[in-house]
Parts: C-alpha cells; structure tokens; sequence
C-alpha cells in the first residue's frame, strides 16, 4: 500500500510542477528516482516532524501541493500543534502521508503505535481524513487529493493486502457498497482502513451459518458519507463498526451519533474497536488483535450472539 501511494504520488509529480514530496527518514532507496528525476520537488527533513509541516504549509501557501511522508504517530503526536495552526487554521493544501496506522508498528511498543490518530484529527475542522483498505483505492485517492482542497490525513496500513478494490471507483467522501447477493440481509458492517479486509473474512466464516451481511467501507472518515448512512441504516436490524482506532472519536462513534441524531434505531448497535488504553506488550500485529478479540473467528462469534 506504502508503495503504491509513494508511486502514485510520484506520478503527480512528474505531471505537475507544483506537487512537492517531503520526506522524514526514509530508506534510503526509497524514491530513489524521484530524487533523481525530480530534485526540487523532493526534500529529505529528517526527524523532524514540526518542521515539516511547517515547511510544508509554506509551500503550499505559495501555490504548492505538499506530501509528508514519515511515521504516523510521530507526525500526528509531535507535530499536532503545527497541522492545528499551520495547516487546518489557514486550509493549507498538505497531504500527510502516515505510515503504520493503528497496530502495525506493535512489535515497537506503544510509541510507535497509531491507536488515536483518527480520533485526534477528526476534531480539526478543515481536516479531511482518508484510510484506504488496499493499494488500489490508496492510489485512487492519491490522485484524488492532488486538487481536492484543505489539508488531508492518509493512513497507511501495513501492506501486502487482499485486493478488494476497483480501480477508479474510490472517491472522497464516497462510500464503498459491498453488498451480499441475499437482498434480505438484516445485518450491516461498517468499515474503514484495511478492517474491510477483516469484515470480508467474517462474511465467508458467517455465510456458512447462513447468516449473511453486507458491508459499506469507509475510506473516507472525514467527511463521511452521511447521505449513504442514513439511506442505507434504515433497512438492517442490527449495524456494527469495525475499526482500528480507539473508541473515543472514531467511526463507531460518528456513526452511532449520526443514527440517533437522525431518529435512526437499530434494534442491535455493535463497536468492534481498540480498547480505551495504550498496550502494554510488544508484539505483531495479527497478534494483538488476536489477544483484543478482532481476529476474524473472534469478531464472527460476536455477532452471532447478536444474531441470536
């Protein structure tokens, strides 16, 4: 995923003089020929996240369409009162590209964990938040930034994904519709980042108990599909959000607000999240959600006892 938005940011570049890369200690291949190709629309800061964006702000103040790269927590932790006041108080046009989202650096210790990001730039007005679920839609939206206004949020999953996407479908601020063939599907799961991947897996192990859901995926976070949430709740007896993301400020919540601000009741409301606390261990990925109960078996079980 990493790569394939690295590409397609690239790809801009060489079609548009004004998008400019900056990057924070990176590999040191890593867009090896757009330094070459390209050395003054690309800049290697270092560590030294507030910089950036700073940097990146004035840039864009004077005409340029800016991307950060560096890992997710360090940007969006040490430098929030920088995109607070350089980016979303001016509607700066800078992308910030994080990478590892949520639980993908956990064999690094809660430093290095992105468990709040979703949350913590939700509540920046003009902030526009993306979480792709594979390459294809991250290259889709990639493209899609380049002339969308205000600053913009892109949280990276660990790469390597399932393709579940089709190319050009993606748009901001667009629901994905995955819908089962059984038009009598009483059960919803709403989605965002790479935990569509999850929500596809829990479909194939919940159709062999003839219970069957449909799926809408959110990459976009802010702004949400309001409009296809509110068409959509009314028709299924029971809605669940699954999310990478601490329970405070992520899409579960949005979403339950929205529902009840709208007079919408489902007989069955359902979060699947992280917990409300930093981890303690040091472990992979696939691992921690094991232990947190949001591997596929574990988040199946669940909702059969709500099916029951």
């Amino acid at each position: 995923m990493r790569k394939a938005g690295l590409n397609a940011i690239f790809e801009l570049a060489k079609n548009n003089e004004d998008v400019v890369f900056i990057g924070s200690d990176l590999g040191v291949d890593t867009l090896k020929e757009f330094k070459s190709l390209l050395p003054s629309q690309f800049f290697m800061e270092g560590v030294s996240e507030g910089h950036m964006v700073g940097m990146a702000a004035g840039m864009a103040h004077a005409g340029a369409t800016v991307y950060i790269n560096t890992i997710a927590t360090f940007l969006t932790r040490r430098a929030l009162d920088q995109i607070v006041v350089n980016l979303c108080l001016d509607n700066a046009k800078v992308r910030l590209y994080g990478n590892g989202g949520g639980l993908v650096y956990g064999p690094l210790g809660a430093t290095h964990t992105a468990l709040e990001d979703l949350s913590l730039l939700s509540a920046l007005p003009n902030m526009t938040i993306l979480a792709p679920s594979d390459s294809v839609e991250m290259t889709d939206l990639i493209k899609e930034s380049k002339d969308y206004p205000g600053p913009i949020y892109i949280r990276l999953g660990k790469g390597g994904e399932e393709i579940l996407s089709s190319p050009g479908l993606a748009k901001i601020g667009k629901a994905v519709l995955d819908m089962h063939p059984d038009s009598k599907c009483k059960i919803l799961i709403c989605t965002t980042g790479v935990m569509r991947q999850r929500a596809v897996k829990v479909r194939e192990l919940l159709e062999k108990d003839s219970i069957y859901i449909d799926i809408h995926h959110h990459h976009t976070i802010k702004p949400l599909d309001k409009s296809e949430i509110l068409a959509q709740a009314p028709k299924y007896e029971t809605i669940i959000t699954l999310e990478e993301n601490v329970p405070n400020g992520g899409l579960g919540q949005q979403i339950a607000c929205m529902l009840l601000e709208n007079n919408i009741s489902p007989k069955k409301f359902y979060r699947f999240t992280l917990p409300d606390k930093f981890p303690e261990e040091y472990a992979r990925q696939e691992e921690m959600f094991l232990t947190l109960g949001l591997d596929p078996e574990s988040i199946a079980s669940k909702i059969r006892e709500l099916h029951a």
